[in-house]
């Protein structure tokens, strides 16, 4: 569980949830885990782990399982269930609820919510939605684009130049998701998602001009609401005698929340062209995802021709007479 909740107004009104019984606090319940149950065994009594955070759904196997109990022992069950304090119950299937149920609900203060779509269909986009939504996030500075496929993380000391290089990948179609502010989530155990916050959603800040709406001045195409982040850019001033990586051999990471996601450093000097540098950087990264280093490549290669040479020397010194 984390610190991130998901109004249950909300959740009844994204998949169009019927209300069949409102508590009297509906309007303050909130989810807070993300994930689902049917409560099979509970309705026979077994009690062992359960979860009373999770919204419960039953089908229609557990409906037919509560028709053919009598109306006394449909009413201890639902006592006992509603005891819990469950955020709610969902029917699914557009199945109606016991009378049983809705006097046990009213008894409990506990919200009953129909769906119309099948219990597979019911749990499966509840759990999704509600693992995008309580997914653990934090806030990082910088600017995040998506180019040719790859979310690229820009970082950087302020006033580098992160901006105006996204507006360079902006004019050559590549696409903006956050700048200034990126909010990243944890989808899955080695997967993170950028998106920006929405009150600076599609907007970016260049310096001496202010800021400007990217989607009306480069049109919806050059924006997205979020993306995977496949690899961190941090740019730094170059600086004279500092060592940097020629040959890209070496495997740098960042971690964020957990998750390790491949890194550059690229130094800024006069000339160079950031945006077709981060393009190579997109391009190369996308390729090592795919099972291809041109830098192992080239090594390889300057292994076997060092490899080669002694043995050439060797062969060109021989004397032809004593053969």
């Amino acid at each position: 569980m984390n610190n991130y909740s998901v109004p249950l107004r909300q959740l009844a009104e994204e998949f169009n949830l019927t209300v069949a019984y409102r508590s009297t606090d509906f309007d303050e319940i909130r989810v807070m885990v993300d994930e689902v149950s049917r409560p099979g065994l509970p309705l026979t009594g077994f009690f062992e782990h359960f979860e009373a955070l999770r919204v419960e759904v039953l089908g229609y196997v557990e409906m037919t399982y509560l028709e053919d109990q009598t109306p006394a022992h449909r009413l201890a069950i639902f006592d006992r269930l509603f005891a819990y304090k469950i955020p709610a119950l969902v029917i699914s299937r557009g199945q109606q609820p016991h009378p049983e149920c809705i006097e046990m609900a009213k008894k409990h203060n506990i919200t009953i919510l129909l769906a119309q779509e099948t219990t597979s269909y019911v749990i499966s986009n509840l759990i999704t939605y509600l693992k995008n939504a309580l997914a653990p996030r934090i806030t990082r500075h910088g600017v995040l684009m998506e180019v040719y496929g790859e979310g690229i993380f820009i970082t950087g000391e302020s006033g580098i130049g992160k901006s105006e290089t996204a507006v360079e990948l902006l004019k050559r179609g590549h696409r903006l998701i956050a700048d200034d502010a990126v909010e990243i989530k944890k989808m899955a155990s080695a997967q993170l998602m950028g998106t920006a916050p929405s009150l600076i959603r599609n907007y970016i800040e260049l310096r001496g001009i202010g800021v400007v709406n990217v989607a009306n001045l480069f049109g919806m195409g050059a924006v997205k609401e979020e993306t995977l982040i496949n690899l961190v850019v941090n740019i730094v001033p170059w600086e004279a005698g500092s060592q940097y990586d020629r040959l890209g051999l070496e495997e740098h990471y960042v971690d964020l929340l957990g998750v390790k996601v491949p890194s550059v450093t690229i130094p800024v000097s006069p000339g160079r062209n950031l945006a077709v540098i981060l393009e190579v950087a997109a391009m190369n990264n996308r390729q090592k995802r795919l099972g291809y280093n041109a830098a192992v490549e080239f090594s390889q290669q300057l292994d076997r021709r060092f490899e080669a040479a002694p043995s050439a020397q060797a062969s060109a010194g021989k004397d032809p007479a004593a053969t």
